[in-house]
């Protein structure tokens, strides 16, 4: 069974990238994955600063969130698009994340996996633009990015006012990304 690592790129309160991300791991979960979904929130990492790092080492929830990271075979991620990229938060996890502690591999958490990513907005591209720069990120990091990237527009119309999606087209979409990157990771783990 493969295991995925889920979580978004914002914290925002009703979040829509937390919206998209949910449908995406039901997707995983119904193809048999077990999905550990966090929230970025629950780990106050510093801005990473290699001074800081030297002198204090990775910080305790960064080194957290690493280990999930490298106890799972892939993520399913949903960013936010500021200014046609990712959200600091998120870069920032993910730069912790790539640090090496002890006698970790380089890149632990990263080289190996398989990743579903995914974005959402009000506006007509969805958050297009950042799933470029996501893609390539991770990709330099050793991970497969799945070619079926997902960017839902105009999501405040596509959403219950609970938050959760409700157009069935995007439902659709999203479950079948999660669906085939659980199966990817999978695949990925049996022949590893």
């Amino acid at each position: 069974m493969a295991k995925l690592l889920a979580f978004a790129g914002s914290t925002r309160k009703q979040s829509f990238n937390q919206s998209v991300l949910d449908v995406a791991v039901a997707g995983a979960r119904e193809a048999g994955a077990e999905v550990t979904e966090i929230s970025l929130a629950d780990f106050d990492m510093p801005l990473f600063n290699e001074d800081e790092e030297a002198e204090h080492g990775i910080p305790a929830s960064a080194q957290a969130f690493k280990e999930l990271m490298m106890s799972h075979d892939g993520f399913l991620i949903a960013s936010p698009e500021y200014n046609s990229a990712y959200p600091a938060i998120l870069k920032n996890a993910i730069d912790w994340a790539s640090r090496p502690a002890g006698d970790e591999k380089i890149l632990a958490a990263f080289r190996g996996k398989v990743a579903g990513i995914m974005a959402a907005s009000a506006g007509g591209l969805g958050g297009l633009r950042v799933l470029v720069v996501l893609r390539m990120l991770l990709e330099n990091l050793g991970t497969m990015v799945m070619p079926t990237q997902r960017a839902v527009a105009k999501v405040d119309t596509l959403r219950n006012d609970d938050g959760t999606i409700s157009d069935e087209k995007t439902i659709k979409q999203l479950k079948a990304l999660g669906k085939q990157t659980a199966e990817l990771a999978r695949k990925m783990r049996a022949d590893s």
